[in-house]
């Protein structure tokens, strides 16, 4: 999918946020003087659409030093807003970028079940593979066999080798292998799936500190980036996941998925507020070409709609 067709798509996907926040702010400012009564109700909407209290605080305040009592309309709120947003989203706005020196670069996907983390995998694989990088990927999420299945179906779609094992086989052991297989074979990216159920956060810990142990035998440095990926859906609960997360592994990055079946893509602005960490890629859909690198500019102004 050309770059066009993605943001088009990104505008799509992030409509229903943009219509919640776009459709209260035309109620709101139809030519009205910008007083503490209108910056009130605006910090009302910037937290209903999940950008979260620290960000609409600091909207808000620089909206007060600049346009404080003047008349102001629908389209230069959104303007501003857009402005403001892109200005939050610039700094976390950093594609991953895969060190080709290292034969492989090791990245771990971590995150909850039901997040997008093996269809994640897929689409990094043929992203890649477009810029003509081999991938190994490991279906380390042994206790879903649906997620191995679905690993090896992205296997034959970006022609990568999987390495899976038998059902609830060790996924540290598996992770070792692959990376034996993927030095051997001079691969460029070894992608470890990894099982999400934090129901037992200690066994889960565990189990993810023990791939990177293992990990660390042949290569100290692996693995290279951690990403987490998390569902729009879940709005504010991504904040927890976020944290849980970091306390288990160090987090490098975030991937967030399915910003098309969400009215809460604020969260991604809430986000990049709260914890700095680089954003590299956002999702719109199932198909490869819906992951793409995350563009402040365009997903600000997709937030609200222009």
């Amino acid at each position: 999918m050309a770059l066009g067709g993605f943001l088009s798509r990104l505008k799509q996907g992030l409509s229903r946020t943009s219509e919640k926040l776009t459709s209260s702010i035309g109620a709101v400012f139809t030519k009205r003087r910008l007083d503490d009564a209108a910056l009130e109700e605006l910090e009302d909407l910037l937290i209903a659409a999940d950008l979260g209290t620290a960000v609409a605080a600091q909207v808000i305040a620089n909206f007060r030093r600049t346009r404080f009592g003047k008349e102001v309309g629908e389209d230069e709120i959104k303007i501003a807003l857009a402005d403001e947003i892109a200005a939050i989203l610039a700094p976390v706005a950093q594609p991953l970028v895969i060190n080709r020196s290292l034969k492989p670069h090791v990245v771990l996907v971590v995150g909850v079940n039901g997040t997008g983390k093996t269809t994640t995998i897929g689409k990094l694989a043929q992203f890649y593979a477009e810029q003509g990088m081999q991938s190994v990927l490991v279906a380390g999420d042994t206790f879903r066999a649906a997620a191995v299945e679905q690993l090896q179906v992205w296997g034959q779609r970006t022609n990568c080798p999987v390495v899976s094992g038998s059902h609830e086989a060790d996924p540290a052991g598996l992770a070792f292998d692959a990376l034996t297989q993927a030095r051997a074979s001079a691969a460029d990216v070894l992608l470890v799936d990894s099982a999400g159920r934090l129901h037992n956060k200690s066994a889960l810990m565990e189990e993810l500190r023990k791939i990177i142990r293992v990990l660390q035998k042949q290569d100290p440095t692996a693995p290279h980036s951690v990403l987490l990926v998390l569902d729009a859906t879940t709005g504010q609960n991504a904040i927890q996941q976020v944290q849980v997360f970091k306390d288990m592994v160090d987090v490098t990055g975030l991937v967030v998925t399915k910003l098309d079946g969400s009215a809460r893509g604020g969260i991604v602005v809430a986000l990049a507020e709260a914890f700095n960490l680089p954003v590299h890629a956002v999702g719109v859909g199932e198909q490869a070409a819906d992951l793409r690198p995350f563009d402040a500019t365009a997903f600000a102004r997709g937030l609200v709609g222009l």
